[in-house]
């Protein structure tokens, strides 16, 4: 199949028109994930190869505002929707996230940190996780903010330690996204 840039696949789709240029309302969620990770159309000047696979691992140690989304669990959703508008098979599409420093908390029950209240992040990583998208919370930073396995989202996987996540996720092919 033919890779298409993204702005060839969202005109296809009609979903935007040749005047706008990426303003805020013209990111749109999908193709993958709904309701996260909106993207904007794209005249795409660097071809991505037929054979790209991507296996890439993003870093996450910055939590939150309570109540919001991690911009990097989004950032995260924003990779998927972006390659695959842009022809990348989602099969062909690998992530891993590796949490660590407070961020862990972004991943736990919100009954371990405040009874009865719904973690802002529980959709979005249960929407990352039924895609494929492989969670490894640093076990020494769980320790620290005294959360056990008993208390992350379902799906997500205690590591010994980020820097263990990191070095295995590498042995494997996955590269470090920087953002």
């Amino acid at each position: 199949m033919k890779r298409f840039t993204i702005l060839t696949a969202l005109a296809a789709g009609g979903l935007f028109t040749a005047a706008s240029l990426a303003a805020p309302e013209d990111f749109v969620t999908g193709p993958l994930i709904e309701n996260f990770g909106a993207v904007a159309p794209i005249e795409n000047q660097m071809p991505i190869p037929e054979d790209t696979v991507f296996r890439i691992a993003f870093d996450v140690s910055t939590p939150a505002e309570v109540g919001e989304i991690n911009r990097k669990f989004n950032s995260a959703a924003r990779f998927l929707n972006m390659h695959t508008a842009a022809g990348i098979a989602a099969d062909d599409i690998q992530i891993a996230i590796v949490i660590h420093g407070g961020a862990v908390q972004d991943v736990s029950t919100g009954s371990h940190f405040t009874p009865g209240v719904q973690p802002a992040n529980a959709e979005l990583i249960a929407t990352l996780l039924a895609h494929g998208v492989k969670i490894y919370v640093c076990g020494q930073s769980a320790a620290y903010h005294d959360i056990g396995v008993e208390n992350l989202l379902p799906g997500v996987t205690m590591a010994l330690s980020a820097m263990t996540a990191h070095a295995l996720l590498q042995q494997d092919g996955y590269t470090l996204n920087p953002f």
